[in-house]
Parts: C-alpha cells; sequence; structure tokens
C-alpha cells in the first residue's frame, strides 16, 4: 500500500480546560481517547468497508490557505480557504451566484465581499470588531459546507468529519470551530494536525513532527503516547510570514515595481527554494503599467531560509527537555508536512542547522503535502469505535 494511501498531517486531542463548553469538552475527550486506546495500523484505503452503513467519514485539514478532504468514498478535494459573497445587485447579476469559493473568489474578489476566514489556522478574531468575527464565522461556516458538499456524500447518509486545528488552538478558536462544522456534519472530532500527519504514517514512537501551513508551523514530538501539551510547539514562521517577508524584500530592492499578496504567493508557489543554485525567478512586474521583468531570485530565497532557524529553534526547545536517553532517536526521525513543506531543498536546509545546533538531525519529507493532514484525520475517523461519536443533530 503506499504511503499516500495510508495518511498524515495533523491530529492530537488537548484536553479541554474546565470553563470550556461541555459540548467541545466532550468532542475533544471522546477523540482522546479513542485515538489513545486504538492500536496503530494500515491506513484504510478510501471508500474501504465503513463500520456503520450510512455514515461518510471525513478527514478534513482546515487550513488558513487551503482546506482539503480525504472521504471514506474515496473522494479527495482542496479547495483555497477563499469565500466571496457579491458586493451588490449588480455583482450578484454578474456572477450568478450568491457564494464563491478558492480560486475563483480569488480572481472574482473586486466584485465581491471577500474573506479569507481562518487566520492562523483558526476562524479569524477582531477584538474590536464583533461584526467581523460572525462574517469569519460565516464564511468559515460555508467553506467548511463546500469541502463536505465536494465529497459527494449522499442524501441518506450522516457525515462524520474529524477535523485538524494547530496543536496549541485556544480552546475558543477550537469551540469556534465546531461552531462552524455543526451546520454541515452530523458528529464532528477536533485533532491536532502534526498528530494527524504522524497518525496517518503509523510513525507514533521517536519521531519529531513539522507541519507548514500558511498561518503556522506546529511542531510536536511523538514518543508513543498522546502527545501533551509541553510535546508540542505553534510558531508563526509559516507561509504567510515568508509572503510578507518577500513582500518587503521586493520593496527594498525594487520600490518602483508594482505587486499585491496575491501576485507575492504565486509567485513562491512556483519558485520556492533555499538551495544556493535555485532556479531564476524571473518575474514580470508593472512598474507604471508597463510589465517589467525582475530577478526576485535573492529576495525569495531569502525569505524562505527565514524560516528554518526557527524552525529548529522550536525543535530544539522539544529536544532538549526530552528525557536524554531518547533525544537522538528524536533527532534520527524528522517528519516535514505541510504545504510549506514543498520549497525546495527544504528539508536539507533545516537538516544543516540541525547539525549546527543540535549536532545531528535526519529530515523525511512526506510525499502528500496537501493531503497528508486530510488522510490522517480519515484514518483517525476510520479507527474510532462507533461508541464514540457524538451526534450532534
Amino acid at each position: 500500500m503506499s504511503q499516500q494511501d495510508k495518511a498524515h498531517e495533523d491530529a492530537t486531542q488537548e484536553t479541554p480546560e474546565k470553563e470550556a463548553p461541555k459540548a467541545a469538552e466532550k468532542t475533544e475527550k471522546v477523540a482522546a481517547t479513542a485515538a489513545a486506546q486504538s492500536t496503530p495500523t494500515a491506513a484504510p484505503l478510501p471508500g474501504a468497508d465503513k463500520k456503520e452503513e450510512g455514515v461518510l467519514y471525513l478527514g478534513i485539514d482546515l487550513g488558513t490557505s487551503r482546506t482539503s478532504v480525504s472521504a471514506s468514498n474515496g473522494v479527495r478535494e482542496t479547495v483555497a480557504s477563499y469565500v466571496g459573497y457579491p458586493k451588490d445587485v449588480v455583482a450578484r447579476k454578474l456572477l450568478k451566484t450568491d457564494v464563491l469559493f478558492g480560486d475563483e473568489a480569488v480572481e472574482k474578489r473586486l466584485s465581491l465581499d471577500f474573506y479569507r476566514p481562518l487566520e492562523h489556522g483558526v476562524i479569524k478574531e477582531d477584538a474590536g470588531d464583533a461584526q467581523a468575527y460572525k462574517n469569519n464565522l460565516k464564511a468559515a461556516q460555508d467553506l467548511i459546507g463546500e469541502i463536505i458538499r465536494r465529497s459527494m456524500p449522499r442524501k441518506d447518509e450522516l457525515v462524520y468529519a474529524v477535523i485538524g486545528a494547530p496543536a496549541q488552538a485556544s480552546i475558543n478558536n477550537k469551540e469556534a470551530i465546531l461552531d462552524a462544522a455543526r451546520q454541515a456534519v452530523d458528529s464532528v472530532m477536533l485533532c491536532s494536525e502534526p498528530f494527524s500527519v504522524a497518525y496517518g504514517l503509523d510513525m507514533l514512537d521517536d519521531v519529531l513532527v513539522i507541519d507548514i501551513g500558511a498561518g503556522t508551523t506546529d511542531l510536536c514530538r511523538m514518543h508513543g503516547t498522546m502527545p501533551e501539551d509541553a510535546d508540542q510547539i505553534t510558531i508563526t514562521y509559516a507561509g504567510d510570514w515568508v509572503d510578507n517577508k518577500f513582500s518587503e524584500n521586493l520593496l527594498e530592492s525594487y520600490s518602483e515595481a508594482q505587486f499585491t499578496i496575491q501576485m507575492v504567493k504565486g509567485i513562491k508557489e512556483r519558485y520556492a527554494s533555499v538551495v544556493d543554485q535555485m532556479e531564476p525567478a524571473l518575474v514580470n512586474l508593472p512598474v507604471n503599467g508597463k510589465p517589467t521583468q525582475f530577478d526576485v531570485t535573492a529576495q525569495l530565497r531569502d525569505a524562505c531560509q527565514g524560516i528554518v532557524g526557527p524552525i529548529v529553534e522550536g525543535l530544539g526547545k522539544l529536544v532538549s527537555t526530552f528525557d536524554p536517553e531518547f533525544q537522538q532517536k528524536l533527532k534520527d526521525r524528522v517528519l516535514l508536512a505541510g504545504g510549506g513543506s514543498q520549497i525546495k531543498g527544504l528539508d536539507t536546509a533545516i537538516e544543516l542547522e540541525m547539525h549546527k545546533r543540535l549536532g545531528s538531525g535526519k529530515v523525511l519529507r512526506i510525499e502528500e503535502p496537501v493531503y497528508g493532514g486530510a488522510n490522517g484525520a480519515l484514518k483517525i475517523a476510520h479507527d474510532m469505535p462507533a461508541e464514540f461519536w457524538e451526534k450532534l443533530k
């Protein structure tokens, strides 16, 4: 069975705080208990026999930049995490729809009230603007509904979903994700994204997981038990940080060039690399309305290289606070996952930095960065006994 059919990315169950809402507390305890009790086995093929007739199991990686789903009926889909609603009657007449998602929403964003509802992997909040939070929550609900629609559930099927969240997401953040999902699923559980990556690959002992998303990079050490708070670190040196740093470098080097963050992201996705002899990144950017070629190779490499140090610093904290007898085993198995893992040469760059700071390191890049988290969440869903699922409808 190929590694991509087994499952990946993100899923640790943190124990809810006492003041957490009862629904969130029960849901998270269920996921933690079931995952802890299950014996890691080879991931079932998508579409394998279900434990319960009339149930569609989903593993969802709800990401700041992309949202992906792996379903027990064999469907796998991914959509950019953007949602847009027509601004007025003219836009509604032009677009002929009430809501757009993903790349289509990005393309038509000038005609839309445009939302990227997730920030750092959780529902975007604004302490001074309650309406903005409500709008983002609505957009997140519609996004989850869309990714579930794309998984093609039958009308007579119940939908049971395991959703990945950042390792150190707060109780309030998790409750918001649960609220967003309740309208579209019959039962929902949360898992931490780096745990689901490891769980999907049956790498549950003596491994360090690096899961690089757009909003956050999650680091987690696995040692044969459910990870605790001390086993996990979440940092914001991730894809969005690279985009912003790249933008700063471009402004400093080519102040006359005009560009948007979407243009910067597109350049990064095509050329991102930290190798010394990377492919030249020659791009056209407008200057006073005229397309002009710029060599942005050095500016992009510098931005991508900027996340290596903070990642290895976080790994160092997880290693140095672990049992010294087992520290070497952790360093010898570092799993690189998430969309940001696609930066060319990043695995080697992290290894080199680990050798400098920690004396050694061996980094393995997973085969399916886009679906790794969703695959792992689906495997958790498959391994959950039916009695552990809490029905919401």
